[in-house]
């Protein structure tokens, strides 16, 4: 039986949401202590505001009919070694 409190015991979890409220007040200062030395204008990171999002690679009708026959082809060769292993028994 594991000795100690459970890792799921409210007063620890009330404990570290405490702490990590603490980390963001600190975090949220130090933001706006950098954007009043910026003069309160917000920079944007070169590059961040003009990407999109990459596109869905399609794979076209035959591409997919080759996957298929090739993942076919590993599942006979599979069964048929399961088969010979089987026999071999």
């Amino acid at each position: 039986m594991p000795r100690g409190r459970a890792s799921n015991d409210p007063e620890i979890l009330l404990m570290a949401l405490k702490g990590y409220e603490q980390e963001i007040l600190k975090i949220q200062e130090k933001i706006r202590e950098i954007q009043a030395q910026l003069g309160g204008r917000k920079m944007v990171v070169a590059g961040a505001a003009e990407e999109k999002p990459a596109a869905k690679r399609r794979l076209s009708a035959a591409a997919r009919k080759r996957i298929a026959a090739a993942q076919k082809r590993r599942w006979a060769e599979h069964r048929r070694r399961a088969a010979l292993a089987a026999k071999g028994q």
